[in-house]
This record gives structure tokens, sequence and C-alpha cells, in this order.
């Protein structure tokens, strides 16, 4: 009995355990994201002025701002769901994967999905994060399916 009553203290411990709220880490500290997009490698810049954590799924975050690509700027909303988390000490890795969908604007406007991972080293003595890297590897497809283009875009 005493064992049953210990597994499920655990279980619920687990179950109703709350995700930290990391939505200022999307933001990048104000700055946009840079990578590139398409076969021969544009520079596109993305940047993220929103992010909320999911009150109901708190491992999903709604971001929002805008994208641009040339003088090519259009505005976003979307999400970032993590899918699994790796802490080895001084060092973390969350894994993801994003949505994020384009304000209607004719041919150059679509979606950019993918997957990101967000590596982090964490110092014990100040209880911050020293190093930060974020990387979003997907692809954008236009709304009309005409174009369709790798992305690479990280913040730094």
């Amino acid at each position: 009995m005493k064992k049953l009553l210990l597994f499920l203290v655990l279980i619920s411990n687990s179950m109703f355990s709350q995700m930290p709220d990391i939505s200022n880490v999307w933001l990048n500290n104000g700055k946009a994201y840079k990578g590139t997009i398409g076969n021969e490698s544009q520079q596109i810049k993305l940047k993220i002025e929103i992010s909320e954590q999911d009150r109901k799924n708190d491992q999903e975050y709604f971001v929002s701002g805008y994208t641009q690509v040339d003088s090519n700027y259009t505005r976003f909303e979307g999400k970032l769901k993590i899918k699994k988390y790796k802490d080895s000490g001084k060092k973390g890795t969350v894994y993801g994967e994003y949505e994020l969908a384009e304000e209607y604007k004719g041919k150059h406007s679509g979606m950019f999905t993918g997957k990101f991972v967000y590596t982090f080293r964490w110092d014990k003595n100040s209880e911050k994060i020293i190093a930060q890297n974020i990387v979003l590897n997907g692809n954008w497809k236009s709304y009309d399916d005409t174009m369709n283009f790798k992305t690479a875009i990280n913040n730094q």
C-alpha cells in the first residue's frame, strides 16, 4: 500500500509540475534574429516583439513580430512548442517546433515551419543564463504554393 501511495504522489507531482515561463528568451534581448532564406542564401531578419506562455499548455509560446527580406517587411504571428528538454548541469538544451504565419501581402508572404534548438549555459553562483544560442531551421512556403525555401535563422 505504501508503494502504491508513493507511486501516486510521484505521478501527481510530475503531472502538475509547471514549466517555468521562459517567454523572455524568445525576445532575444530586443534584437532581431538573422539568417538566410532560399537557394541563394538571401538575408532574412526575424524580430519577435511579443512572447507569451500559453496558460493552458505551458510548453507552448505565442509570439508575434515581423520578418524582413530586402525591402519586404511583413508582420507574423505564431507559436513555439517545446518538445524535449535536456539538462546536463551547467548546460541545458530545449528542442521544439515552430510555426509562424505572415500576414497576407501577396506573393511574398507565407508560413515558416520547422524545428528549433535552444542551448544555454547556467551559472549556479549567479543563478543566471550566461550564454545562449537559438537556432531555427525549417522552411518558408508562400500561401499560393509557388515558392518553397529552406531557412536557417539564429539569434547571433
